[in-house]
């Protein structure tokens, strides 16, 4: 499959898949999506307590990257599992232009350490990051109970709509602590229908620039946190 990089409208890049016509991140901002998907509608719930994360999509490392500055930032001690079937390569990793866009503390050689660590190992990035990335396929995931917080960042329904069935995503429940979150940048019905089956409370809100919603899904998060 045909990839490339390109500027998405925020300055920051992303990969396209050309035959699919998708790509990794939102054409209309990487870094505007990633930020208000994530951490606004997602981190920004656990305000400066300890997290552990799960990501479903490792993909460029921008979430896991804007979330570790986040860690930073806030002094808040956060646990990430980064779930990736197919690897990006070293050389499209490294190609992004996130450090640069986001001008950040040690920003290049932070993103560089995410993407040059060992898979299957627990690395720590700076004080606060702990790091796993798991070479996974998403209907592999067999945790229960660990996660605080699950940024759910697969390729779109209209790509990989097994991706989004009933079977992952009561992996996805399982996956959760008792009062846990999973969000998602998705707002089709389909997607609604199959994280409700499986037992979250689903909220749709406002989502990141050109698209009008995303969803947030809570596993008694409302009743417990």
């Amino acid at each position: 499959m045909e990839r490339k990089i390109i500027t998405t409208l925020d300055g920051s890049t992303t990969i396209q898949l050309v035959d699919w016509d998708e790509c990794y991140h939102s054409k209309m901002g990487a870094i505007q999506e990633a930020y208000h998907v994530f951490i606004q509608n997602g981190l920004d719930f656990f305000d400066k307590k300890p997290v552990s994360i799960l990501e479903i999509g490792f993909g460029t490392g921008l979430n896991a990257f804007i979330t570790c500055l986040e860690a930073q930032k806030r002094n808040q001690m956060i646990q990430y599992s980064g779930v990736e079937a197919y690897p990006v390569s070293l050389d499209e990793a490294l190609a992004m232009n996130y450090p640069s866009q986001l001008d950040a503390v040690n920003g290049e050689e932070i993103f560089k350490q995410l993407h040059l660590v060992d898979w299957e190992t627990e690395n720590s990035i700076g004080d606060n990051f702990r790091l796993i990335k798991r070479k996974q396929f998403f209907n592999d995931i067999d945790d229960v109970g660990r996660f605080d917080l699950i940024y759910f960042d697969a390729f779109g329904f209209q790509v990989q709509p097994e991706l989004w069935s009933v079977e992952i995503f009561q992996k996805m429940y399982n996956a959760l602590k008792g009062s846990g979150v999973l969000v998602t940048y998705a707002a089709r019905g389909v997607v609604k229908r199959n994280l409700k089956e499986v037992g979250f409370e689903v909220k749709k809100v406002p989502g990141p620039p050109g698209k009008r919603e995303m969803m947030i899904g809570f596993k008694n998060f409302l009743r417990n946190f």
